[in-house]
């Protein structure tokens, strides 16, 4: 899954915790699931910049040529903008795209 195609705030959005648990009745229950799905998006952007940084390794360059590597410096900058892994869940959350293993086992 790519975190590309989804709008979270890129920047800082108060939020009222009590909202927070209207999927799952409990307050802090929803906040342990959203710190997990933050970690494993965390996990899965850090994959994703690796494998795209290992185009630019550099095998007996010189090191004037490495700082002068443009592309890998925008890419860098882009995966700075990205909204925050924590902003991505919580929007995951907002939009109904995050369950949790209690889900299945909860009656409906």
């Amino acid at each position: 899954m790519s975190t590309k195609n989804q709008q979270p705030a890129k920047s800082t959005i108060t939020r009222n915790v009590a909202d927070l648990d209207k999927e799952t009745g409990n307050v802090y229950e929803s906040v342990a699931i959203l710190g997990k799905r933050a970690n494993q998006i965390s996990v899965q952007i850090k994959e994703e910049l690796t494998e795209k940084l290992k185009e630019f390794e550099v095998s007996g360059e010189n090191l004037e040529e490495v700082y002068e590597n443009r592309e890998q410096i925008e890419m860098s900058k882009l995966y700075e903008r990205m909204p925050k892994p924590g902003a991505i869940a919580i929007q995951e959350m907002i939009d109904g795209k995050i369950y949790s293993e209690a889900d299945a086992t909860r009656p409906q």
